[in-house]
């Protein structure tokens, strides 16, 4: 673009309802004031043509960083793919490599063995034992588990009846809890049992909500704890006869050193979750997102490469007794 046909628009430029003649004598850059990547009217037919073609231009570089994004997201999904196969107890990588494998994701290169151990294997055993035990209100030692609940989070009041309206001071739905268990099962109950004995302090600023500028629509505290018991079994692939997912791998690691890991991982998650409602400024519509989102954090803690127990997630930090 020439120095007469800068001159020319900025004569004609129309400045606060003003017609700038004053700009007439300037040469060159001097006295612009505004972007060159501007929206202007351009007097004569090349410029038009010039601004046609940047402007196809712009959209051919614009499809072609679509594409490469898309091609590039299907190439990471076609690695996780194949990771997973070679991580899986049948896979015939597997069987001809017996040692070990490996898989990275983002700074985590880790080996994992494609065997568990003895102690692994009772662990395991005994977790998936847990997870089948659907919750029952007719069970006398279901009844129980409720009661110690109550007393945990409220040592100073007389405990009510199982069916009444003050169960929903604690989150849950309705005046009978065991309506609220669904899928996730007795181990809901007793990862709240759990969290209240072992962190009684964490356990009761989550159910009080003492933390942050709580929102007007709270997400509803017991139930809540039920959601995060079955993100947990999900995200570590624990129904599968061998977990392949990253998070299901290293989560066995943890599981070789703590026979508890999965409880103390579920109180770990249960801040993590109360964390991420408080930085999103989130309310009761929004709690599966913020669920989302937690699952996501954790899966990142526990690929980090010096994670080889619950406590060295930077998450654990949160905990306090």
């Amino acid at each position: 673009m020439t120095s007469r046909t800068l001159r020319r628009r900025l004569h004609h430029g129309d400045v606060d309802g003003k017609k700038q003649e004053h700009l007439e004598a300037s040469s060159g850059l001097d006295g612009l004031d505004e972007p060159l990547l501007g929206n202007y009217e351009h007097d004569d037919s090349h410029s038009e043509g010039n601004t046609n073609e940047d402007l196809w231009d712009d959209e051919r570089r614009k499809e072609h960083l679509h594409w490469t994004l898309l091609f590039s997201q299907l190439i990471a999904q076609w690695a996780q793919w194949f990771a997973n196969i070679v991580l899986g107890s049948g896979s015939l990588i597997g069987r001809i490599l017996p040692f070990s494998s490996y898989t990275q994701r983002g700074k985590s290169n880790k080996l994992f063995p494609l065997s568990l151990s003895p102690l692994q294997e009772e662990r395991l055993k005994n977790l998936r034992q847990r997870l089948e035990v659907p919750f029952d209100g007719s069970r006398v030692e279901h009844q129980d588990a409720l009661k110690q609940l109550w007393r945990l989070a409220y040592p100073e009041r007389e405990l009510p009846s199982l069916k009444s309206e003050l169960w929903k001071e604690m989150g849950w739905q309705g005046s009978d809890p065991s309506t609220d268990f669904r899928g996730g099962g007795f181990i809901s109950l007793e990862n709240l049992i759990f969290f209240a004995q072992r962190y009684p302090e964490s356990f009761q600023r989550l159910l009080h909500k003492q933390d942050g500028t709580r929102a007007e629509w709270e997400y509803p505290f017991a139930v809540a704890g039920i959601n995060i018991s079955f993100m947990l079994a999900q995200m570590l692939d624990l129904q599968s006869g061998k977990p392949t997912s990253l998070a299901g791998i290293r989560f066995l690691e943890l599981l070789g050193e703590d026979e508890m890991a999965f409880d103390n991982l579920y109180c770990v998650a249960f801040y993590m979750m109360d964390a991420q409602w408080l930085a999103k400024r989130a309310s009761y519509m929004e709690f599966n997102d913020v669920l989302k989102s937690t699952r996501t954090q954790l899966e990142r803690e526990l690929a980090l490469e010096d994670v080889i127990n619950v406590r060295d997630l930077p998450a654990y930090n949160l905990l306090k007794r």
